[in-house]
């Protein structure tokens, strides 16, 4: 009797700018993603991830390449545009200046500010050619109709960041503040730069055209495009510019300490207002769906934990350790008050004895007293008020030439005094001094070593209570009251990236709104395992080796000599020494494993399935690894080293990777697929079985026998 089986797939993950194509111009185009659709259908994949593909070009430098800081959420990035297919009738000198272009962009890596430059002066020329054609066509004027209410204020936005050379709104003037009346006189067809505007709107045009040309087709082979929804917005976007009322402009989002960085991360955006976003049932939320389900079949909600709550930070922070989270329930100061606990201008300002500055400053204790701090009493010091927070202290070091000469570096610096900041033990409410928080890992200060016995129980109790306990109903509903305006703005299918610090609220609520989690085996979510075991995943989860915020595959296996043999002791279960490097066999071992367990999608980064064929290998896998979460100003620039059309002739690597999603029973696209498919599997657990053993011989360490592959009850986008 053949049994039914949930339906399962996998796909490949790359974020947009990474690919490699013989057409493209130093960096992966929209229309690549035929190329990739048709790899991915020819290696078994129903599924294509990308990062985020808006438009981030706020600081016109490399700054830019961080996708998850939007200029726009509706705008596509004209980094991914295809110059060449702009008109059937470029002239002669465009076309030799596109293919010398091509020679000079053809790096190892991505050169944002090169690439950017270049597709932009052609995309000019050929619209001051054929303006006049593409604006008053009938496919155009139906565009800007469909759009017109996103594309005028962002044309608006980019004439008046490139008039004033600056996005920093404060900076244009009577601009400064968006209106409607401002807006249409910016954009009226009367205005000298009326030209500029409508290059704007043509280089969107031509953007929307590409990346629907793409959809198309990967919904014809019955390939699902899945996109990236960014938790948050640039502070000096489009969207805060129009909609201020929607943000909280003097904080800062980012995210507490974690396993992509012991300090905490500061993003720079700022924070959602959601009580006004509410009014209007969350309207530019809808908004931002319905205009990626043009294009997208499912979508990952960035740090999903954003929905529940957000850790947030004044403006003035640089790093994201001391932060709060919104909404929460504060210590408020009557409750601390009945626990003994009093002293709050001790508690909650910057700890700094003379000791202290010894041990952190040695010889040059006394040029950082005299400097930064003022002593308020005998071997007792506060900053200064020109100090007194860490954007102070990075600017006060920037203009201060005896720093360098005194200490190692700037940086040692800045990041001493920035501990002495942080060495609090309370952080106070700005807006209701009655209000505090407990400092994340309080424990680890100097602030708390120093406190009596009782004022530490204390706070360690009312720390646990406030961390792991007290939030959990408060942010279960804050979820469940935003979650849902996303989910049904659109018919893609949600995954969360629930990594980091989990609430226990957030599953149980990822569960009953049927959104699908994220598992990654080295940051398992049981806090007594060191690596996540597949075969235990749950059926609602997306399973990966690694993602683009932490280090590929092969770079993660060289990393730690100690742990890579724990890995191979413990999950591979051999005696024997682990190879120094990440050799096929152990990447078809790990994908192996990822591709039999019972969650609903597997996907994995390009780089990691190439790691299966040895030639790919050359290159240091370091130099694989897309981002650095330690570092805010990270050059995200990573390029594939291997063209589309190679991996497309490569039937070998196309046949181990399609073996591999067949043998771990996940359905497989028809190759020959020319119509509109649904990405559902036809063959029976029967089929799978016999396939499997096939498969004898080969990484038989993994001793949990695979899911089969049924028909299902129901596809996969319509498991809500």
């Amino acid at each position: 009797m053949i049994r039914e089986t949930p339906w399962r797939g996998a796909g490949v993950a790359i974020p947009m700018f990474s690919i490699r194509s013989e057409s493209d111009l130093g960096v992966g185009e929209f229309l690549d993603l035929k190329l990739l659709v048709d790899w991915a259908v020819a290696s078994g994949f129903h599924l294509v991830q990308l990062l985020p593909i808006n438009d981030t070009s706020v600081h016109q430098m490399w700054w830019d390449s961080y996708p998850y800081s939007s200029l726009s959420v509706f705008a596509l990035h004209p980094l991914y545009l295809r110059v060449q297919a702009l008109s059937k009738n470029i002239p002669e000198e465009i076309k030799q200046e596109i293919e010398s272009a091509k020679q000079q962009l053809d790096g190892k890596d991505v050169d944002y500010e090169a690439t950017m430059a270049t597709k932009l002066s052609i995309a000019k020329k050929v619209f001051n050619q054929e303006k006049d054609l593409i604006l008053n066509s009938s496919s155009f004027q139906e565009f800007f109709s469909e759009n017109e209410g996103w594309l005028k204020p962002y044309a608006a936005f980019c004439f008046l960041r490139d008039f004033f050379e600056t996005s920093e709104r404060s900076q244009w003037g009577r601009f400064a503040h968006y209106s409607e009346d401002k807006l249409e006189k910016l954009v009226s067809k009367e205005s000298l730069h009326y030209e500029i505007i409508c290059f704007h709107y043509y280089v969107q045009y031509h953007l929307h055209l590409q990346l629907s040309e793409a959809s198309d087709y990967a919904r014809k082979k019955g390939v699902i495009l899945k996109g990236d929804l960014p938790i948050g917005v640039d502070r000096n976007s489009v969207d805060t510019w129009v909609y201020p009322n929607l943000f909280r402009m003097n904080t800062s989002t980012g995210a507490p300490p974690d396993y992509f960085d012991k300090n905490g991360q500061n993003w720079g955006f700022p924070t959602y207002n959601w009580e006004e976003m509410s009014k209007d049932n969350y309207a530019w939320w809808r908004a931002r769906l319905t205009q990626m389900g043009k294009y997208f079949t499912a979508y990952r909600i960035d740090h999903i934990l954003g929905f529940f709550r957000i850790w947030e930070l004044p403006d003035h922070a640089m790093t994201g350790l001391v932060g709060k989270f919104r909404p929460s329930i504060p210590l408020s100061q009557e409750e601390l008050e009945r626990e003994g606990i009093w002293d709050f201008n001790r508690l909650s300002r910057p700890y700094i004895r003379q000791e202290i500055l010894q041990e952190k400053f040695g010889s040059a204790w006394t040029f950082v007293a005299t400097t930064f701090l003022n002593e308020y009493e005998k071997n007792c010091y506060e900053f200064k008020e020109d100090s007194n927070t860490e954007r102070k202290v990075a600017s006060k070091l920037k203009t201060s030439t005896e720093s360098s000469l005194l200490l190692d570096s700037e940086d040692k610096i800045r990041r001493s005094l920035f501990d002495l900041l942080q060495n609090i033990v309370l952080i106070q409410d700005p807006e209701n001094p009655k209000h505090f928080y407990p400092r994340f890992n309080l424990e680890d200060t100097s602030s708390f070593q120093a406190l009596d016995d009782h004022s530490k129980n204390v706070l360690k109790r009312l720390y646990f209570d406030y961390y792991f306990h007290r939030q959990e109903n408060l942010w279960r509903q804050n979820a469940l009251k935003t979650l849902p305006a996303l989910l049904n703005s659109s018919e893609m299918l949600a995954c969360g990236e629930d990594l980091g610090l989990i609430p226990n609220c957030v599953h149980p609520v990822m569960q009953e709104l049927g959104l699908v989690g994220l598992r990654i085996q080295r940051m398992p979510n049981e806090s007594d395992l060191e690596f996540g075991i597949p075969s235990q995943y749950s059926y609602m989860t997306v399973c990966a080796p690694s993602c683009h915020d932490c280090s590929t595959l092969r770079a993660w296996w060289e990393e730690d000599e100690e742990r890579r043999q724990r890995f191979f002791k413990n999950v591979m279960e051999s005696d024997e020494l682990p190879p120094d490097q990440c050799v096929p066999e152990v990447a078809h071992f790990i994908i192996r494993q990822h591709i039999e367990s019972p969650s609903m999608w597997a996907i994995f980064p390009l780089q990691d399935l190439l790691a299966l064929k040895e030639e790919y290998t050359a290159r240091p896998a370091i130099e694989e690894t897309i981002n650095d979460p330690t570092n805010p100003k990270h050059y995200w620039r990573y390029r594939a080293h291997v063209t589309l059309e190679s991996l497309n002739k490569d039937n070998e690597l196309k046949t181990i990777i399609k073996d591999l999603v067949r043998w771990g029973g996940r359905s497989i696209p028809p190759e020959d697929s020319q119509v509109e498919a649904s990405p559902i599997s036809t063959s029976s657990s029967a089929d799978a079985v016999s396939e499997k053993q096939q498969f004898a011989g080969i990484s038989e360490k993994i001793s949990h026998p695979s899911e089969s592959n049924g028909v299902p009850s129901k596809g996969p986008l319509a498991v809500r």
